[in-house]
This record gives C-alpha cells, structure tokens and sequence, in this order.
C-alpha cells in the first residue's frame, strides 16, 4: 500500500509510503484510554512515542452523535457481560469519548512529539471539527464501514 496523502511530519514529505519495501509503520491508538483526563491522554501520546509509535490516532465523537440517548433494553443488553451491564450504550460513550476541546492540545503535543496525529471520526459533524487541525488522513471505523455519505464526505476533504 502506498499513502500518497499523508503528510509525513517527520520528513516534511507530502508522500509517506506505507509498503513491504518500508519500515513497520506504527499507529498507537489513544481511543478511550485516558479515563476522562487529559493529564493522561498528554501523557499516553508521549509514551507512544517513546515506545517507537509513528502516529498517534484518535476518536472523534460525542455520545448524541454516536447512539441514542434511549433506555429500552436493545441499548442495555448490548452490554450484557461487560463492566457497562445495567447501563446504557449512552452512558458508555458518554464517559469514553475524548472530550473535544482536548483536540488542540492533543494535536500540538502530537506534532512536537513528532508524531503524526490523525482520527477516526463518526459523523459529518466530526469531520468539519477536525478540518481545524488538518489532518494529514480520516480513518474510517469498521463500525462505520456502511456508512456511505460519511466516507464520501470524509473522502472529500482528502488531498487538499
């Protein structure tokens, strides 16, 4: 696979390429594991580095955007035999998402760290709050793969 769209922040190089011919090309992710502290989030971004990351990438969502904030049993059984059971769907993205006024801070601490700094966003909505920060790539979730008007519009904002 060759990404020509990436820029490649440590190069300064507008044609990362990603193939069998190049080195391992490390994405760490950061998700939901800062448990709602950004202490932890800035503190994780500078291990990934340590530990010889290339990327870092992030989630962009918020619990609305995401699910429903609906109490029948289709949005609790879901999480029947997790830590989340007897709570909504709802409830677990509200608490997992990474907050968005983080994203600024997560970004510049990602670029000093060399890092190169993308995310995975979940809506249309996402996708023009993360053109603020421009992203050298989207990636699409597997959750969201069907989502078809979210990947043509993400897809448009690519190579600009």
């Amino acid at each position: 696979m060759v990404i020509n769209s990436i820029k490649d922040t440590k190069n300064m190089s507008n044609n990362l390429k990603i193939n069998s011919e190049c080195p391992v090309f490390i994405i760490a992710e950061l998700s939901a594991n800062h448990g709602q502290k950004l202490e932890v989030a800035l503190k994780t971004i500078k291990a990934a580095k340590r530990a010889g990351a290339d990327a870092i990438k992030l989630q962009t969502f918020t619990a609305d955007t995401i699910t429903l904030d609906c109490d029948n049993k289709y949005f609790k059984e879901i999480l029947n035999g997790t830590i989340w059971e007897g709570r909504k769907l709802y409830d677990l993205y509200k608490e997992a998402y990474t907050p968005w006024e983080w994203h600024k801070e997560l970004f510049r601490v990602a670029k000093e760290e060399g890092l190169i700094c993308f995310s995975s966003p979940f809506d249309k909505t996402a996708v023009d709050f993360l053109e603020q920060f421009n992203p050298p790539a989207y990636k699409i979730a597997s959750f969201e793969i069907q989502d078809i008007p979210l990947i043509e519009y993400t897809a448009s904002k690519a190579g600009r």
